[in-house]
């Protein structure tokens, strides 16, 4: 351990829905990396009612690696709602948390402990270009303007799910969002609370296997009405 790191403790965490074929590696690239560089690391996923063999993964990964902490939702209770029970549950100073479908390299983490500091709260991702198809790309920049404006967000990409953060932040302001939303929701708790924060790029990839659960009709209408639910609790109501 240099002294020049600020993280010393780390609670890497990964919401799971239906990533059996990417949640081990995941797993073990973040367990590889976050070792031999911080004191004190735990890894927990949350299972969220997936179908397919992730709980067996994990529960199989579970006897080679007793700092994974594996949390199972009987059914699928949604993405923010994964989220809400691994920061309940994480116990270090810091949480890392990225998805749990490989689009992401979770050992891009080394670079944010790298670059946190006593003085800095956040460390946020933003993509470099992103691996969708064209038309998830047009929604994801549509999406990022319109939630940037409604709600007041600082920052390049609010929708980059690859973070670092001080425990406190979600302990001090509790989030409710069981949606994708929960990042929106995220973020303006972060800057309301006026944390201090820096931004890194990460490289963002095509989903390796499987299928987004987001960009399916049913599901844009409910993120858009719990967009608009959200904004009017937090800004609406909030201004009152």
């Amino acid at each position: 351990m240099t002294p020049e790191l600020a993280v010393r403790s780390v609670s890497a965490c990964f919401p799971c829905f239906n990533d059996a074929r990417t949640i081990a590696s995941m797993v073990t690239t973040v367990d590889e990396v976050l070792a031999p560089l911080v004191e004190d690391v735990e890894i927990i996923v949350v299972d969220d009612g997936s179908s397919d063999d992730s709980l067996a993964v994990l529960r199989n990964l579970q006897r080679d690696l007793p700092r994974l902490v594996v949390i199972e939702h009987g059914h699928n209770r949604g993405y923010g709602a994964a989220l809400i029970s691994a920061f309940a549950a994480a116990t270090k100073e810091w949480i890392f948390y990225t998805d749990g479908d490989g689009q992401y390299d979770a050992g891009e983490v080394t670079g944010f402990i790298d670059a946190a500091r006593p003085d800095i709260d956040l460390i946020q991702g933003y993509k470099i270009g992103r691996g969708d198809p064209c038309y998830r790309k047009v929604i994801g920049r549509v999406y990022h303007h319109v939630v940037k404006l409604a709600f007041g967000l600082p920052g390049r990409d609010t929708d980059c799910d690859f973070r670092l953060f001080r425990r406190r932040l979600v302990v001090e302001h509790p989030l409710t969002a069981t949606s994708g939303v929960i990042c929106v929701e995220l973020m303006h708790s972060f800057h309301r609370s006026g944390a201090r924060w820096k931004e890194l790029p990460v490289h963002h990839y095509f989903r390796p296997h499987g299928q987004s659960q987001f960009f399916r009709l049913p599901q844009l209408w409910r993120a858009g009405t719990g967009l608009v639910v959200l904004w009017w609790r937090l800004i609406v109501r909030g201004r009152r």
